[in-house]
């Protein structure tokens, strides 16, 4: 009887345990779920007020003494406002030709690149590596100075020669893709080797297509950091012909619908901002498996 009483003492025991347990996980569960949701409330805001005052008529706007979290009755008269008063079609324009020449230049030469340190054998290939490495050390204002300093004396300002050429590589997109080509087997490199396949047919017909989730991921983030780049071509074109959407957005603000007209350059905002959300939402888990996927070798 009395180990049949100490067994059930203990069973009873553990189960209080095991219930403690589930209920301080429930109760931490909950607490985390709900800073989350804080935090995603406080960092959504900004975009919620942007588009909220986008659809607010002008009169409706300047009446608020008190900001109001909805628009009653909304109005989308400032989206054609926008596009009617400001040159957004142009701004788009020259940033559409901007972000693809620029992805499509870059995409080739940090492939190339990536496959050279990744794959081909030459003297010093390692310290050459760490080297250019080591220009990510290099604060990004120390290279603006330069390439606008290259830029000027070769007469290119106002040109979408001088806007795209200084980025048209990147250190880490480097890096990350060389990762990726090292963590394919050898095995299939020299297989393609001995049936006569050349390193370009083999990066072509073997990395390129086994590397593909972290190309989709650089294209991407090389598309958004295009369309939101400011400081450069801010600096190296005064020509409105040849503004991007960044600093057509600020010539709006200035020169266009002016500073009081806040609804109106919200629904400027809006327009411009829209499509960078939509490629976002739509290949945000290509982004996330091919960070991921660069970040592991083997």
């Amino acid at each position: 009887m009395t180990a049949s009483q100490n067994n059930r003492d203990d069973r009873i025991r553990n189960t209080e345990i095991r219930l403690e347990k589930t209920a301080a996980e429930r109760v931490l569960r909950v607490l985390t779920y709900a800073l989350l949701v804080f935090w995603a409330l406080v960092v959504l805001f900004p975009f919620y007020w942007m588009l909220i005052t986008s659809i607010k008529s002008y009169g409706t706007y300047n009446n608020e003494y008190i900001p109001r979290f909805f628009a009653i009755p909304p109005t989308f008269q400032n989206y054609a406002e926008a596009f009617r008063a400001a040159n957004l079609a142009r701004y788009f324009l020259n940033t559409t030709i901007y972000t693809l020449l620029t992805t499509a230049l870059m995409l080739a030469v940090i492939v190339l690149a990536a496959f050279a340190f990744a794959r081909l054998h030459f003297r010093g290939k390692n310290v050459l590596f760490a080297l250019f490495l080591s220009l990510m050390m290099i604060p990004n204002e120390l290279v603006i100075i330069t390439n606008f300093q290259t830029i000027t004396s070769w007469g290119l300002r106002n040109t979408f020669t001088g806007l795209i050429l200084p980025t048209v590589t990147s250190v880490f997109y480097i890096y990350l893709l060389k990762e990726n080509f090292e963590a394919v087997p050898d095995q299939l490199y020299y297989a393609a080797r001995v049936d006569g396949a050349s390193d370009f047919r083999y990066l072509c017909r073997v990395l390129i297509p086994m590397c593909s989730p972290t190309l989709v991921t650089v294209t991407i983030l090389k598309v958004i950091e295009c369309w939101n780049a400011y400081v450069w071509p801010r600096l190296i074109t005064d020509n409105e012909a040849y503004f991007l959407v960044s600093n057509g957005i600020q010539e709006i603000r200035e020169n266009g619908f002016g500073r009081e007209n806040v609804p109106a350059m919200m629904a400027a905002v809006v327009v411009i901002s829209l499509p960078l959300i939509i490629l976002f939402l739509v290949f945000r888990k290509k982004i996330m498996a091919g960070v991921a996927r660069g970040g592991t070798k083997g």
